[in-house]
């Protein structure tokens, strides 16, 4: 492919992409040497110092060079290891104080999981990885996948290996191929490293002939018995992928060249993987529905719409719609586990709003053209969304309250296509309609899903998108410039659309304040100590003054009034309608401010 000869790190993207939980990661101590735990010849180095200076030589700048003067040879880490600590007790102890870190060292951030074991946890809780091979002792890459909500299967040892979940069945399959540091029967020597029990080569000849393969911090000169492991295997249908900080070995390059492995140059880990999953969430995101598709669906919507005879397969049509949303909101990355970060939140509300926009347009077809028959298809869609979202009980708060944010999309675009064809009474009924909640009693729509009501509506939160961070309104200003952006497909011509949002949004503010009782608001309204009378959720048109303004002139005109009070707003109730434009005149006093 000439367009990416030149770019084998978007090519690698791309094959993970296309093919999810097919490529495994390869890992060796450059991961770990990022994060300031030693790497092997670093310790070898070191062990050298302590035992010299322990016999009393003097500090050397070079200690490789002093040990080849005085040995008479090369260093060698399992050969130093073995001379100091005869058993695998004794040489599990040693590397425990190169690994383990002190108070001080958490503290400064070092020998914990950096950028590149995050980057794959991400991976993995999107589904992309599957299998991790390691030669690691630390436990980096699982503390890294614990804290993105990860539980994987670890297995370190023959004996772990027997009880472990099958491969097929795991999330996360982790192999530590060496060994774990705080277990005694950790690999280190020339001759523990020479050959795998037989169960670790059948696994290993599987994974290497199953999967695609991604190695990084990796030499390929040592470990001979993993080398044999991939000069062995005989497939290649899915590629290999290299990464290196220089120039490779012959080792490594005898390697390349058997798996016909493509090279990746990176400053390091910490670099590649970050870039590679932002341009895998890159591809996701990217990867919307056909807009042929989609127009075809928004089309059978309006014609199924448009006769009672098509009642059934209108019926069939928002049903499988539904369900294949459901299904899709399942992704793992969109798991309610894992760290908060603008980044992140920001990208779960674009594959929210991806995965919704057919249904979000479909719906507001009915809004605009129904005629208050299909608000039961509505109702239904909304419960069966909101009913998914809550089924969840743990996970990052702010995760769990987004899951119910395709609900709060329909209910929008719903609402706004029956403002557009001002159909009052059937606006009310959407707004006044109930939602069931786990344990607890039932809520209104607009009590559960309108702005500040929505469980998810924190405008601090909202300000995490980019470009929002001051915005008074910042929910509000993205649903109205989402709905923008999705409106030909419902609304049809609209001279001013903005004030049509803002009609939509002033008239759920209304709804909500109807949960109010009269003799309440006329003791509030004699308090000269409230800025308002009572709490209701408000939007753009607050601040807005040209829409408070038009907004404001429609519902003191009396017909308009009539007209919203014969269609139950207010409760019917004069009274209560005449509180709330004064709450609504407070409110808008108050967001000047």
């Amino acid at each position: 492919m000439t367009l990416l000869r030149n770019d084998p790190l978007t090519q690698l993207a791309f094959s993970i992409y296309e093919n999810k939980g097919v490529f495994a990661v390869l890992i060796g101590s450059g991961l770990s040497r990022s994060a300031n735990i030693p790497t092997g010849w670093e310790i070898t180095l070191d062990l050298i110092r302590r035992v010299a200076l322990a016999q009393g030589q003097p500090d050397q700048d070079d200690w490789a060079k002093w040990y080849i003067e005085n040995a008479g040879k090369e260093p060698n880490y399992s050969e130093l290891l073995e001379d100091i600590a005869s058993s695998q007790d004794e040489r599990r102890s040693i590397l425990h104080s190169y690994i383990e870190p002190t108070t001080q060292e958490r503290e400064e951030g070092t020998k914990i999981p950096t950028a590149a074991h995050h980057a794959i946890a991400k991976m993995v809780r999107a589904g992309y990885i599957k299998v991790i091979i390691t030669t690691n002792f630390d436990r980096l890459m699982e503390n890294a996948l614990r804290e993105n909500g990860i539980e994987p299967t670890v297995v370190f040892s023959e004996d772990s290996l027997h009880g472990a979940e099958p491969l097929t069945h795991s999330q996360c399959y982790l192999l530590k191929l060496h060994g774990d540091y705080k277990d005694t029967r950790i690999l280190n020597t020339d001759n523990e490293l020479n050959a795998y029990p037989d169960k670790y080569n059948n696994l290993l000849d599987r994974i290497f002939d199953d999967h695609g393969l991604i190695v990084s911090g990796w030499s390929g000169e040592w470990d001979h018995a993993l080398r044999n492991a991939l000069l062995r295997t005989p497939n290649r249908r899915y590629p290999t992928f290299w990464t290196t900080r220089g120039k490779l070995g012959d080792g490594a390059n005898t390697l390349i060249s058997h798996r016909d492995a493509k090279v990746i140059s990176t400053a390091s880990a910490d670099e590649f993987f970050p870039l590679l999953y932002e341009r895998i969430e890159t591809l996701e995101k990217s990867h919307r529905q056909n807009p042929l598709s989609v127009d075809l669906l928004v089309n059978n919507t309006k014609r199924y719409l448009s006769k009672p005879e098509y009642r059934i397969q209108l019926d069939e049509l928002f049903a499988e719609e539904v369900s294949e949303l459901l299904k899709r909101l399942e992704s793992a990355n969109l798991s309610p586990n894992g760290q908060f970060s603008a980044e992140e939140f920001q990208s779960r509300v674009q594959q929210y709003e991806s995965l919704s926009e057919v249904l979000v347009k479909m719906v507001g077809v009915l809004g605009r053209w129904g005629d208050g028959t299909e608000l039961t298809i509505v109702i239904d869609i909304l419960r069966a969304i909101y009913r998914d979202a809550e089924k969840i009980g743990g996970g990052l708060v702010v995760w769990l309250s987004l899951r119910s944010y395709p609900a709060v999309l329909i209910f929008t675009a719903y609402g706004l296509g029956l403002t557009k064809s001002q159909r009052w009474s059937t606006l009310h009924q959407l707004f006044t309609s109930t939602l069931a909640r786990e344990n607890r009693d039932s809520v209104r729509i607009v009590a559960s899903l309108f702005l500040g009501s929505w469980k998810g509506g924190d405008n601090e939160i909202w300000q995490k998108l980019q470009g929002y961070d001051r915005r008074k309104t910042a929910l509000d200003d993205h649903l109205l410039e989402i709905m923008i952006n999705w409106k030909d497909s419902f609304i049809g011509i609209e001279s001013n659309f903005e004030l049509l949002y803002e009609r939509f949004e002033t008239l759920a503010s209304l709804a909500h304040f109807e949960g109010n009782e009269v003799a309440s608001l006329e003791t509030a309204i004699n308090d000269n100590s409230r800025q308002v009378l009572a709490w209701m959720p408000m939007g753009r048109v607050g601040w807005n003054s040209s829409g408070f303004e038009s907004i404001l002139q429609e519902l003191e005109n009396e017909s308009t009034s009539i007209v919203l009070l014969e269609a139950r707003f207010a409760l019917g109730l004069r009274r209560l309608y005449e509180l709330f434009l004064e709450n609504f005149k407070r409110y808008s006093n108050r967001m000047h401010w």
